[in-house]
């Protein structure tokens, strides 16, 4: 997943749901980072940006999730999104279960308050906020070790062939089974984890 893929944002209420019933199977989320527009430089050109938001109407009509489509990236916004996954490969190293909760919060900055995420002052005060000590997250933030390993989580996403975000693996002893690539509601994709987790208790 990317932060600020917007179908991540509408996937998110149907994540939560699904890491609930996998939880209570003692079987826990693990967040990769994807790296959905990174290293860009230039800023957003208006006709990309009709295009991105024409994108998000959808995601709102399908999910019901909330966006603030007034003002959002605004003329010189640049929308790169590595910032925003290293935040949530930081989190990962430094408390991993705040790293959905960071997730949950730079999605609702960026979607529904049209902050700009891309920020690192405002990564870290959503990482503070989330209760990630500010100071701690922004020297491992800053390191070149979270940079190597956010770059890496790209890698293995590229290598892995995924076509888009947001992208459900169930693994198991190394194996990885596929139950979405991209948006699915929750009552198409409950069974489906229902089913690996009830094979998992019988193997």
């Amino acid at each position: 997943m990317d932060p600020m893929c917007s179908w991540c944002w509408g996937f998110a209420p149907v994540v939560e749901a699904l890491a609930e019933q996998a939880r209570a199977a003692g079987v826990a989320l693990h967040l990769v980072a994807g790296g959905l527009r990174t290293g860009g430089g230039a800023a957003l050109d208006p006709a990309t940006r009709r295009y991105i938001l024409e994108h998000w109407q959808e995601v709102q009509r399908t999910t019901g999730q909330p966006f603030s489509f007034e003002g959002a990236m605004p003329g010189g916004f640049v929308y790169d999104t590595e910032p925003a996954c290293r935040a949530l490969v930081t989190a990962r190293s430094l408390a991993a279960e705040l790293a959905w909760p960071l997730v949950k919060r730079i999605q609702h900055a960026f979607y529904a308050e049209g902050r700009d995420v891309g920020q690192p002052g405002v990564l870290a005060e959503l990482a503070e906020a989330v209760g990630l000590p500010r100071r701690t997250f922004v020297e491992v933030f800053d390191s070149q070790e979270m940079r190597a390993s956010t770059a890496a989580d790209f890698i293995w996403v590229q290598d892995l062939g995924t076509a888009g975000f947001p992208t459900l693996l169930a693994e198991r002893n190394g194996q990885l089974a596929l139950l979405t690539n991209g948006y699915q509601p929750l009552e198409e994709l409950a069974p489906l984890l229902a089913r690996w987790l009830e094979r998992g208790a019988h193997a």
